[in-house]
């Protein structure tokens, strides 16, 4: 039940169908007494600064999660950046503080590596090939190099944003050696798809899977289906695989703390939550 007292936390992105934030968070809200929730609002690129700075006016409101395509924009609008949001380039949470300034975060890449730690894989002195190097792909190499990866491979379509996420990459951690501009997944021992392909039917796949080796760790972020075809290829190669749905049980835990909800786990998430 919302009231007077209920604490808001925003979903800001465009479009909203895709949204599970609120069907995972709110009912843990509920199910634990919490006297707060997360309200999806859809607002288009042109119309977000300025949304922004009103929602943020609100006297009720702890913090927004931040999606596409807003991700970038938002790091503009707020006082202080994380350095793992400084890192990836972009944020998915802001927090607002007591004194009313705004603290950006990211978390892309720690659920994504939360849930591969989970099953088991330590990225230690292996290498890594992040396709899609955006907002989420950005995060998930970020948090990847900071666990002592021998190598991460870097591929988008856009050139310059693999570039940019290398010289980043290179000013945190210097040992990395990174190697941008091809998606050959061969002699890659994990390998991630950090981009919307998988969405729609009659996608291509994001890398050759026929290249991928027995026994590579291999991730999608696409949350539209557990399963994509990426997956399931890589699956009947014998790889272990991390799906979209994996990242997000794990990243919110991260999302809930920032915003001061503490105790959520991947597992009291999955059983309270609605899924749709």
């Amino acid at each position: 039940m919302i009231s007077g007292t209920t604490t808001l936390v925003a979903h800001l992105g465009y479009p909203t169908h895709t949204f599970k934030s609120s069907l995972i968070c709110n009912p843990w809200f509920e199910k634990n007494g919490i006297d707060a929730v997360v309200v999806p609002m859809g607002i288009k690129a042109e119309d977000y600064p300025g949304f922004f700075r009103s929602i943020f006016t609100l006297t009720n409101i702890r913090g927004a999660l931040v999606t596409m395509p807003h991700k970038v924009t938002t790091m503009e609008l707020v006082d202080e950046i994380s350095p793992t949001a400084a890192i990836a380039g972009a944020t998915n949470a802001v927090l607002r503080r007591e004194d009313g300034s705004l603290l950006a975060d990211q978390f892309d890449g720690a659920g994504f590596v939360r849930g591969m730690l989970r099953k088991g894989f330590n990225p230690s002195g292996k290498r890594a090939l992040v396709v899609g190097n955006g907002g989420v792909g950005s995060s998930i190499a970020a948090s990847l190099a900071g666990l002592g990866l021998a190598e991460i491979g870097l591929f988008d379509p856009d050139a310059a944003a693999s570039e940019a996420l290398s010289q980043r990459i290179g000013l945190h951690y210097a040992d990395v050696k990174v190697v941008i501009g091809s998606r050959d997944p061969e002699g890659y021992d994990l390998i991630v798809n950090a981009t919307p392909i998988g969405m729609n039917d009659g996608d291509p796949l994001p890398v050759d899977v026929d290249r991928v080796a027995p026994g590579s760790y291999v991730g999608d972020v696409v949350l539209k289906t557990d399963i994509t075809p990426f997956l399931q290829a890589a699956e009947d190669k014998g790889c272990t695989i991390q799906v979209g749905s994996d990242m997000l049980f794990e990243l919110i835990p991260a999302y809930l703390e920032f915003f001061g909800f503490d105790d959520a786990t991947p597992e009291a998430l999955r059983a309270a939550a609605q899924r749709a």
